[in-house]
């Protein structure tokens, strides 16, 4: 079974744009993969269907089982639950400590406090950052934060974590520890979809790579394919 399927979707928005044009793919449960393309080929659009942030104009996204065009309502909150979404831009809340922005997923799913503190506690040991917790994300470095946007995106342990750009802001060596953050969640049941216009990077991650181009999908490359 498949965690995430595109079945000829296309996107026009009401200005007249077409951000995306009959685009089909499939990720696997447990699979890392890569979504790349200029700036403007549709990538954040595409993220933003799986999220339910945007609704396809036409064409099928599903998720696992679940026809997407059919989840309304209070429905959306229970969609998202199951998805972690990691921002380049952090969107972390300032006057919380970094515990507290972790917790959040969890505090709006009504889990107990203890349950929470003990999920919060052992997600920002697996991000490096559990000294930091009563910090507040202005005392923290770029890296820091963008850390603390992924503890957030996956302390639910949802079953697809997308991520836009995640790496944009930082340097060479933060980028290769949050990519090994990454790696290491598809063993815990978490399939990872990460878009990137860093084409040096997903080179190096020798992951399978799904390339857009002014909406459409050009290519589906596999990690074997990969140059060097």
């Amino acid at each position: 079974m498949t965690v995430l399927r595109f079945d000829n979707v296309s996107k026009r928005y009401d200005s007249g744009h077409q951000a995306l044009s009959e685009v089909s793919f499939e990720v696997a449960p447990g699979e890392m993969l890569f979504l790349t393309g200029h700036s403007g080929a549709g990538k954040s659009t595409l993220l933003k269907l799986i999220h339910l942030s945007e609704r396809p104009s036409r064409g099928t996204v599903l998720f696992g089982e679940r026809s997407l065009h059919k989840v309304g309502g209070r429905r959306i909150a229970l969609h998202r639950r199951e998805i972690g979404v990691v921002f380049q831009d952090h969107r972390l809340l300032a006057d919380r400590s970094v515990a507290d922005n972790v917790a959040l997923p969890l505090l709006l799913r009504g889990l107990r406090r203890p349950d929470i503190s003990r999920r919060v506690r052992a997600t920002l040991e697996k991000v490096g950052l559990g000294a930091r917790a009563e910090a507040l994300p202005g005392q923290l470095s770029a890296g820091e934060q963008q850390r603390v946007g992924i503890a957030r995106a996956i302390v639910g342990e949802p079953r697809l974590l997308v991520a836009d750009e995640p790496t944009g802001n930082l340097d060479p060596t933060l980028s290769a520890e949050i990519m090994a953050l990454f790696q290491s969640l598809p063993e815990r049941g978490t399939s990872v979809l990460v878009a990137s216009h860093d084409l040096a990077l997903v080179k190096r991650m020798r992951k399978r790579v799904l390339v857009l181009n002014q909406g459409r999908l050009v290519d589906d490359i596999a990690p074997e394919d990969l140059a060097e």
